[in-house]
């Protein structure tokens, strides 16, 4: 089997990584108006504030688009594509959560090709479809979860279908991403939580999926243990530079480690977000201990592998208890941080469950989870987790 393995992204990374940035836009990637791409709460909380001083010292101008959903749609991509082109732009700066660094790397896309986003949609080959002639962008993530910022890929609900969608290609990867942790430090609780569950989920589901890729799994097991002894103090400790600085790392070795693939975990999540309007982290938080446990008929060597990540003495477990202890590790952690662990905790309500099936099957994360699911398999776990 022959297997494409890169880690290409230039980072960035530290406390007071944003302070160069006027000089990486200005002088190394020479751009003169860059579009800033961001959204209502980085502008309000004075985000934003850190990276135009940086700017306007760098005596560069920008045009701004702060318009960006919670979890995008194409609303969040042509109002941008358009103030782009009105503006003059020549590259972009993307800063904020995974929802701005994706739809960012979309209007990157749509400014210089002309399909609809539907045409470049991973699941229908869309990817060959994606030129290198995307202009140059910086990714500045104010959250540590996704991990976009050092991704290849941007995923928005489309009006076509109705679901969350993956545009995928190399050439989506931003130029540089710097990953400052002190961006964080202001960051909610519930929201440092969320985030950090979505991190965790990809270090998780990246180690039990199908694909064959060594370095990436040997990231991704680390990127638990990183998780599972970080994330509370992050949650308790805002301002705890060590644990906010392991978190945003964690996040980006989750997003790495994908390359190799996801799990029927996102695919269950990304209908809560279209049909239910749930945070993505969130969502994937209260998952994935369901999604291990079903997992664990295929995957218990792994799952143990992720228990012992977890904290877990398995020495005088088997495979299968390994399996189920790491679920409940999962659980425990989730407590621990304060997410209440059933979706309709969360707003979600039973008669969604029919409608999100379909979707969740659709979802071509699940193509490499180390069960195969069926759509009676996803209705199975909506309702455990229900």
């Amino acid at each position: 089997m022959l297997s494409t393995w890169s880690f290409p992204t230039r980072i960035l990374f530290g406390p007071g990584a944003i302070q160069p940035v006027g000089h990486l836009v200005g002088e190394e990637l020479n751009l003169r108006r860059p579009l800033l791409v961001t959204d209502p709460g980085i502008v309000a909380c004075g985000l934003l504030d850190r990276l135009t001083e940086q700017l306007q010292r760098a005596k560069v101008a920008w045009a701004l688009f702060d318009r960006v959903e919670g979890n995008p749609t194409e609303a969040s991509v042509f109002p941008g594509v358009a103030v782009y082109h009105a503006e003059h732009c020549d590259g972009l700066v993307a800063m904020g959560g995974g929802s701005a660094l994706d739809a960012a790397k979309a209007i990157r896309l749509k400014v210089t090709h002309p399909l609809s986003l539907e045409e470049y949609d991973d699941l229908k080959g869309g990817s060959s479809r994606i030129a290198a002639d995307l202009p140059p962008m910086i990714a500045i993530p104010t959250t540590a979860g996704t991990g976009s910022e050092v991704g290849r890929s941007a995923v928005i609900t489309l009006e076509a279908t109705g679901r969350k969608t993956v545009i995928f290609s190399p050439y989506l990867i931003p130029s540089v991403a710097i990953a400052d942790p002190e961006l964080t430090f202001g960051l909610p609780p519930h929201l440092t939580a969320a985030t950090g569950m979505d991190a965790m989920t990809h270090n998780v589901e990246a180690y039990l999926a199908t694909g064959y890729h060594p370095m990436c799994d040997a990231i991704a097991i680390r990127g638990v243990e990183m998780v599972r002894k970080y994330l509370p103090l992050a949650v308790k400790q805002g301002e705890n530079l060590e644990a906010r600085t392991a978190m945003m790392a964690a996040a980006i070795m989750g997003a790495v480690a994908f390359q190799k693939g996801l799990g029927t975990v996102h695919s269950l999540a990304h209908p809560l977000s279209t049909v239910a309007g749930m945070h993505h982290g969130l969502s994937n938080a209260i998952l994935l201990p369901h999604v291990m446990r079903f997992n664990a008929a295929a995957a218990a060597d792994r799952l143990s592998d992720v228990a012992a990540a977890l904290g877990v003495d398995t020495r005088n477990l088997d495979a299968c208890q390994a399996a189920e202890a790491a679920a409940v590790a999962i659980e425990q952690l989730n407590a621990t941080i304060g997410i209440l662990p059933r979706l309709r905790d969360h707003g979600v309500r039973e008669e969604m469950i029919p409608q999100m099936v379909p979707l969740a099957m659709q979802d071509g994360c699940r193509l490499l989870n180390p069960r195969p699911t069926s759509a009676a398999d996803m209705e199975a776990l909506y309702r455990a987790a229900f």
